[in-house]
């Protein structure tokens, strides 16, 4: 049997942080009500076959929704550590298939990782890694164009949660 081929390159990807002079619960409150809970039904429907009622919904559903979310700041505890820190998995089923039809590859980063947490002055800051140097990577063009639109979406949501 012969070894598996390795193959290894570097990319340069844009990270983005957005400063908020608004609390942490305040932001987090705004956040979730621009980009609610992912309907877990939706999987439900494609396990059944489902797919066109699966895109019907999703088509009438918002921009960006939240995959799932892990209390990051708890695990710092740890070390001895208090923070207050939320990870979300957030992203557009739709559009993550718009890029995957293309390269599936690019299900590395759908739905996008960001980071909400407080900083030393008690207010809440986001980070993340901009969507269109993460999907960028592929170099087929189909898939930037749509990770563009998250760039777009995605600053959106998290600039208006943050004001």
């Amino acid at each position: 049997m012969p070894d598996p081929v390795v193959i290894q390159r570097t990319i340069q990807v844009e990270h983005i942080k957005i400063e908020s002079t608004k609390s942490f619960a305040e932001v987090k409150a705004a956040l979730e009500g621009l980009a609610p809970q992912l309907d877990a039904g939706i999987f439900g429907l494609l396990q059944r076959g489902e797919s066109d009622r699966a895109r019907q919904q999703l088509e009438r559903g918002p921009e960006l929704s939240i995959f799932s979310s892990r209390d990051h700041g708890a695990l710092l505890q740890i070390t001895g550590q208090s923070q207050t820190a939320l990870q979300y998995d957030i992203g557009n089923p739709l559009t993550a298939t718009r890029m995957t039809q293309h390269e599936l590859p690019a299900a590395l980063y759908a739905p996008l990782r960001v980071l909400l947490y407080e900083n030393e002055a008690g207010c809440a800051v986001f980070e993340y890694d901009r969507p269109s140097s993460l999907f960028g990577q592929s170099g087929d063009e189909r898939v930037t164009a749509v990770a563009r639109e998250l760039d777009t979406s995605l600053e959106g949501v998290l600039v208006k949660a943050a004001g």
